[in-house]
């Protein structure tokens, strides 16, 4: 039970990276889909695990602004294994989709009365991202309950949140030292912008190709910062933010996919579009796999 104990509420971020992989990688193979949807399963059982044995640990780290920030990868995650489970489970598939979204909504509800209502800068990080950005994934999953409506509303409500943020957060940045255990956290840098290029994809049946490279260029450019920034990152030891390090560059190569597939299909292709997203992808495997494992080292070897 003491390893149960040791599991981050951070690791809901490495559930999320795992299932956002799946699905990058199913045009490749159903198994290795399957695979990457199981891990995230298990790190689900787990996390449930430790919020019914240890649930004071849990709300101890829920109180911090960085710890509820993390947990709204939780819900997130729980929408994309929604869409694993419906072809298996198609009774649980659209509650547990709706409860996710419920769940989020809640969070983005006492986050906001909690930390955005008494401000303060040092309480922002790029776990606001996560808050209020993240709901696009339901926007990402709604075609698969047929819920374009919705999905619509949750882009218009993320990308908007994404528009102020970013000079929030940043200018929070800009100002304000950054202690070490949080330095990963900007990964997440990474994320906004990719997921709502993805949304866009998604919930929109009729695009604006001048939207749609907007949206992809500056997908790109947050992109190359988070890589950039990620070799500093690497030399850090081992803290639960290393899941920043997941579903950042996973959402960000799921992007350029389906925006080269959707240019391609406007008579817009960009020739160089297929060899970025084998690298992106590429990059994409390796982060999520390699802060899984340093995850599973802390947790289960670490002594």
């Amino acid at each position: 039970m003491e390893k149960i104990k040791k599991i981050p509420v951070a690791f809901s971020g490495v559930m999320l990276g795992m299932a956002a992989l799946g699905n990058l990688l199913q045009s490749y193979s159903e198994g290795i889909r399957c695979l990457f949807g199981g891990i995230a399963v298990l790190i689900l059982v787990l996390l449930i695990a430790k919020g019914i044995f240890f649930l004071d640990a849990v709300k101890q780290e829920l109180a911090t602004p960085v710890g509820l920030g993390v947990f709204a990868t939780f819900p997130m995650a729980l929408m994309l294994l929604a869409v694993y489970v419906k072809p298996f489970l198609p009774a649980l598939s659209l509650p547990l989709w709706v409860f996710a979204i419920l769940l989020h909504i809640g969070i983005i509800l006492f986050f906001t009365g909690k930390y955005v209502l008494s401000f303060e800068e040092k309480n922002v990080h790029s776990v606001w991202y996560i808050v209020y950005v993240g709901i696009v994934v339901a926007s990402l999953t709604s075609p698969a309950f047929q819920a374009a409506a919705f999905g619509q509303v949750a882009f218009y409500f993320g990308f908007v949140a994404l528009l102020v943020l970013l000079f929030v957060v940043t200018r929070r940045y800009l100002r304000l030292p950054v202690p070490e255990p949080a330095k990963p956290l900007m990964m997440i840098y990474a994320a906004p912008m990719a997921l709502c290029t993805a949304g866009y994809i998604q919930a929109f049946p009729e695009k604006s190709k001048g939207f749609l490279l907007f949206l992809l260029l500056a997908t790109t450019l947050l992109y190359l910062f988070a890589l950039v920034k990620s070799v500093q990152m690497l030399r850090l030891p081992f803290y639960p933010s290393y899941a920043a390090f997941t579903f950042p560059f996973v959402i960000s190569a799921i992007a350029t996919k389906q925006s080269a597939v959707v240019l391609a299909g406007m008579g817009a292709g960009l020739t160089f579009l297929p060899a970025i997203v084998l690298v992106e992808t590429g990059i994409a495997a390796l982060f999520t796999i390699y802060a899984f494992l340093r995850f599973v080292h802390f947790i289960f070897i670490k002594k």
